[in-house]
């Protein structure tokens, strides 16, 4: 059994026990967090796809870890000019565990 599911503006294939890395989301470590906005769920076979998201299917998960992603480097320049800047981001991301898939 499989779900497709959006959160942070990206779509993720789950199924139960795995780890993901998304976008922050609210809370901290060890709390439970649903899933709301399923696209599609195939379970045994039989495939439930959503216009555009399926109502009463949820998807559980346990938040594992709260931290920042790989940083990114911006640098700049202007030639000829003696411009250079550089500068770096770390984007928020919450690595989570997915407990369950539940579909009515």
């Amino acid at each position: 059994m499989y779900a497709i599911v959006k959160t942070g503006g990206k779509q993720y294939k789950v199924s139960a026990g795995d780890v993901l890395t998304v976008e922050k989301l609210a809370g901290s470590t060890g709390d439970t967090v649903v899933l709301e906005e399923i696209l599609m769920v195939n379970s045994e076979g039989t495939v439930d796809v959503g216009h555009p998201t399926l109502a009463q299917a949820k998807v559980t998960a346990e938040i594992i870890s709260q931290t920042k992603a790989k940083k990114n480097i911006i640098f700049k320049s202007k030639r000829r000019k003696g411009y250079q800047k550089k500068t770096g981001h770390r984007q928020p991301i919450t690595r989570i565990k997915i407990k369950e898939i539940q579909v009515p």
